[in-house]
């Protein structure tokens, strides 16, 4: 294949033959003229809440939906509230892998070993039971504040924010039932829709991410336990990063599993994984594939721990508190389930820890207030707090963190607390200072477009 441009007329690389291994010619010529062409754009519902874009369904993803034009995103208090994700729709595909692996029903401990920004934690987080409890691991400090925004805005109870390498994570040796390892890679799946992967992309940085993801994939068996499952996916075509990966692992004992799909999807079986083109679904190139460790799986996470309940203070605001443990980490008050606190409490131990579980309250002075995570969380009792509900320029306001915002009469109680809803949905705080109200949206969350 050729140099070509893009729509932008910005040079694409041209793929080495061995990238184009499972295509026929015709299809080679249809992938260049797809590059051409302008990406989807999708989203994903979150099950937990509600409202949002409307739009076709992805056909691989219960809650994807493809939308016939972008909207401003930005500007749709909806997003900030968690009621969907902006995500790309190939990468979707981890459902069906999910799905694959028959732990639907079953209380289980997951890691995604690479979670930043957020996407596939997120949509792994909305499939996994309520009992299950899924960290979410990034390394680089630099992209660790949009994983926590984007988790703490999804507003799932089952999730904790870690920063380990992944060495250090091996060190839990058959530990997790789950993990998936979404690896950094050359990025050649994103050339349409990324300029960035367009201009870094050459020979050497395959190379240097195969031997990255070759690390990485052998700490992330190591921590896996007997009869567990790994995800790995790449969005990237190259068979030294994708199926030469696995076949590593298979090396290793590592029993592939095949993530069957209608051939009406589009989505091309590859020698144990799956590949997603541009020309022949409605989204960028990906690649998954599922993997079995040989054993007898033993149950995770069976019976309460020896941890205490939350403080009463605290209690009031959650809506199962007897479920709960809290614990205090740096001025700010977690909650997670007591189910899981003794493998928490060895996590800990053994990485950085970002976020044990859903931040409750901060202190601030001699003061406890409620953290901006708990008002988008599902654990919240809104019964607990007045609120009041903007309707959509005064809800612009609070997310561009204005104070003025002309609140009404009948939201000005004693209490010194005030939930902030649009459409119902509970979006953040507003907290009483005297004779005003500050505005309880986080600094780096708020928005600058006008």
């Amino acid at each position: 294949m050729t140099r070509r441009s893009n729509r932008s007329g910005a040079d694409v690389p041209p793929f080495v033959p061995h990238t184009l291994t499972f295509l026929s010619p015709e299809d080679r010529n249809a992938l260049e003229d797809a590059l051409r062409k302008t990406s989807p754009i999708s989203i994903r519902k979150n099950p937990r809440k509600f409202g949002g874009p409307e739009g076709t369904a992805i056909p691989w993803c219960d809650t994807g939906l493809y939308l016939s034009e972008r909207p401003s995103f930005t500007l749709d208090p909806l997003l900030h509230a968690g009621a969907y994700y902006v995500q790309e729709a190939s990468s979707m595909l981890l459902e069906q892998a999910w799905l694959r692996t028959g732990l639907n029903n079953e209380n289980i401990l997951a890691l995604d070993l690479c979670a930043a920004p957020g996407g596939k934690s997120t949509h792994l987080a909305s499939l996994l039971s309520d009992g299950s409890l899924l960290v979410c691991n990034e390394v680089m400090p630099g992209r660790q504040a949009a994983l926590m925004e984007n988790l703490w805005k999804q507003g799932r109870l089952n999730t904790m924010i870690t920063g380990g390498r992944a060495q250090d994570l091996a060190a839990m040796e058959a530990t997790f039932d789950l993990i998936l390892v979404d690896a950094p890679c050359s990025g050649e799946g994103m050339f349409r829709k990324d300029p960035f992967a367009r201009q870094q992309w050459n020979e050497g940085l395959v190379r240097s991410c195969a031997r990255t993801q070759g690390g990485i994939l052998s700490h992330a068996w190591k921590a896996l336990k007997a009869g567990g499952y790994l995800m790995y996916s790449t969005c990237t075509w190259e068979l030294a990063e994708n199926e030469d990966q696995v076949s590593a692992l298979i090396a290793l004992g590592a029993e592939p599993m095949i993530i069957a799909v209608p051939e009406a999807w589009g989505v091309l079986a590859s020698d144990h994984g799956s590949r997603c083109y541009p020309h022949r679904v409605q989204g960028e190139g990906f690649f998954i594939a599922l993997l079995r460790k040989p054993g007898e799986r033993t149950p995770s996470g069976s019976g309460m721990g020896p941890c205490d309940p939350p403080a009463p203070a605290l209690s009031s605001w959650l809506k199962h508190p007897e479920l709960l443990t809290t614990k205090e980490l740096h001025g700010i008050h977690y909650a997670s389930s007591r189910r899981w606190c003794v493998v928490i409490d060895r996590i800990e131990r053994t990485i950085p820890v970002l976020a044990s579980g859903l931040p409750v309250a901060e202190e601030k002075g001699r003061t406890i207030r409620p953290h901006a995570a708990l008002a988008l969380n599902e654990e919240l009792d809104t019964a607990a707090f007045p609120s009041v509900d903007l309707e959509l320029p005064r809800a612009l306001a609070y997310l561009r963190g204005e104070t003025a915002l002309s609140l009404p009469a009948h939201s000005d109680p004693g209490h010194g607390t005030l939930l902030v809803r649009y459409q119902g949905l509970p979006i953040g705080w507003m907290y009483r200072a005297g004779d005003r109200w500050n505005n309880g949206w986080p600094k780096p969350w708020r928005i600058r477009m006008r």
